[in-house]
């Protein structure tokens, strides 16, 4: 067998009787090395010498080069699949960003609200990065609380229309189908058949969430139950996590009263208001004490909303 290496920048070819560590490092010396230095390069008995340090060498850098572009490899699917960083012609001074929060504080008009916010949106993915600022977010950008809109303007910065769009454009034709597909081969309970019921009626139910919201929430009986945490050990069922998803609230009744039930931080979650759960006027989305409200009327455009508030505040 004949082999080609490079030494000290000359191309030569080895002769190898049997393909063996030791035969082409002993081939090697007789080639390319001077008789006297064999020792330094490679020692048959010790294992040793530069030979036997350089492949190593090689072998050690090779495996921390794959690591390294591994790590840097972006992750299949889900929203930050393909996602671009925000780029904008004009990037904003110092002085820019300030005056643009200040006007932020104040300022009620819709057009205004959101420019500043586009304005100050690198600033503000910052701050909910960072676990310092984060829980200011909604003092340094109170426009959150009274201008709908605005995680999804900030959500479409942040990945673009076409993934904005996604859901609520295949949820009826693709998404709903299969989880409803799903669901009949689910071991049958009380509630799980009620979801059903709902999710496939094709008119106002008179108990229950509505059609959309029904189909959603047969999510949490066909994904597997998570662990509720190490003071709560167990794990958390379907009808449980119901409430980590959505809650009811009547209307009329006053959004700050629920607000103030809240004794601990949670992942946000979605508060419906209506004169039943099958009939929504409202959705807010809660996170730590602070209501936000949704563009959406429909269940479906608060659930998307919902998702996108998780990546807008970087609450995963």
């Amino acid at each position: 067998m004949l082999l080609q290496v490079q030494f000290e920048g000359e191309q030569k070819y080895v002769k190898l009787s049997e393909l063996t560590f030791d035969a082409f490092l002993k081939e090697v010396l007789l080639s390319v090395c001077d008789p006297h230095d064999e020792e330094h390069y490679y020692d048959p008995e010790s294992g040793s010498g530069y030979l036997v340090w350089r492949l190593k060498t090689i072998q050690r850098k090779t495996a921390e080069e794959r690591s390294a572009s591994g790590s840097k490899s972006p992750k299949v699917g889900g929203p930050g699949h393909g996602r671009r960083p925000f780029t904008s012609d004009d990037v904003p001074t110092n002085e820019d960003m300030e005056a643009a929060i200040a006007v932020l504080r104040y300022s009620a008009d819709d057009d205004t609200v959101r420019a500043k916010m586009k304005t100050t949106f690198i600033y503000r993915q910052a701050m909910v990065n960072d676990a310092n600022k984060s829980a200011d977010v909604f003092l340094v950008f109170p426009r959150f609380l009274d201008t709908p809109g605005l995680i999804e303007q900030d959500f479409r910065l942040m990945f673009g229309e076409v993934t904005s769009n996604k859901f609520l454009e295949r949820w009826p034709t693709t998404f709903k189908r299969k989880v409803m597909e799903e669901s009949h081969g689910l071991k049958p309970t009380t509630e799980l058949l009620d979801l059903m019921r709902n999710a496939e009626s094709v008119v106002e139910v008179e108990n229950g969430w509505d059609s959309d919201m029904s189909a959603n929430l047969l999510l949490l009986h066909l994904l597997p139950p998570s662990a509720q945490g190490r003071k709560r050990p167990g794990k958390m069922s379907a009808s449980q996590a119901v409430d980590q998803l959505i809650r009811f609230q009547k209307v009329g009744t006053s959004v700050h009263q629920h607000l103030d039930t809240i004794t601990q931080s949670s992942q946000p979650y979605l508060l419906a208001l209506g004169s039943t759960t099958s009939s929504i006027h409202s959705y807010f989305i809660v996170i730590d004490q602070h209501a936000l409200p949704c563009k959406a009327t429909s269940s479906v455009g608060a659930f998307d909303e919902l998702f996108k508030a998780h990546f807008v505040f970087a609450s995963l």
